[in-house]
């Protein structure tokens, strides 16, 4: 079993990467791909960049040239939905391309020649998911104590549907759009979609699970210092405890 294991930003797999043994690095497709072992599981870690595009570019390069067997995405999103705050977890269930319109020939947010308008992660892969975030709520005590220092002082682990576009959601306008016409989404983000579209056409199993950064409201700029630290010094904790328990329970 080979895991691809992707990130939007360099933070989110930064603390992976340091745990990794037998560690040998590829770069292609102006990315830095680092094969190895990850608590005695053959891993692939990548920073896949940001939107959907380059996410599909990784995506892709993982299945055809490293071979991986499943693909798990890990990183931020803004909660769209009032019962998130930062710090819950969402575990993604089926993914929408909030930014796809290609109306009147087609549905909205239909993917083209696909007659689909989502696509599901599988069961068996977001009870996987799930577990792992699980065990990392219940665990890590001492990280824990990290976050309540932060104001995050008991954060839950949601299953939903999960949107992507290319932009960053901001504005009470978009929000109440996105929750008016996709009300299954709880967060949206810049490449779930693609990766959950790319592994499909390749019939390879995937998981995305995402940490709420922000809230997605009307005033842009409300808390981008504490957003800015929540992304450099959280995430990537998020990311390590979440992917060792993933790969604990595979093992």
């Amino acid at each position: 079993m080979r895991i691809g294991i992707m990130g939007a930003m360099s933070e989110e797999i930064d603390g992976i990467v340091a745990k990794m043994t037998e560690k040998k690095i590829t770069e292609s497709c102006n990315r830095i791909f680092y094969e190895g072992q990850f608590f005695g599981v053959d891993v692939v870690v990548v920073f896949s960049r940001w939107g959907k595009v380059a996410a599909a570019i990784t995506a892709t390069t993982l299945i055809t040239r490293f071979n991986v067997d499943k693909v798990i995405f890990t990183g931020i999103a803004g909660a769209i939905v009032p019962d998130l705050n930062m710090g819950d977890i969402v575990v993604g269930q089926h993914f929408f391309q909030h930014d796809m319109d290609a109306r009147p020939f087609l549905r909205r947010y239909e993917i083209p020649l696909s007659g689909l308008t989502s696509i599901a992660s599988l069961e068996s892969e977001i009870e996987l998911a799930s577990n792992a975030v699980h065990n990392f709520l219940k665990k890590e005590k001492d990280f824990r104590q990290t976050l309540i220092a932060h104001q995050i002082k008991s954060p839950k682990m949601y299953l939903g549907d999960i949107a992507s576009g290319d932009l960053f959601v901001s504005g009470s306008q978009r929000k109440a759009n996105i929750n008016r016409n996709l009300p299954s989404v709880l967060c949206v983000e810049m490449e779930g979609a693609a990766v959950a579209q790319v592994c499909f056409d390749f019939n390879v199993p995937f998981a995305v699970i995402r940490t709420i950064s922000d809230v997605a409201n009307e005033n842009p700029n409300i808390d981008v210092e504490e957003f800015n630290y929540f992304k450099n010094n959280l995430a990537a904790q998020y990311g390590f405890f979440i992917l060792r328990e993933y790969v604990q329970l595979l093992s």
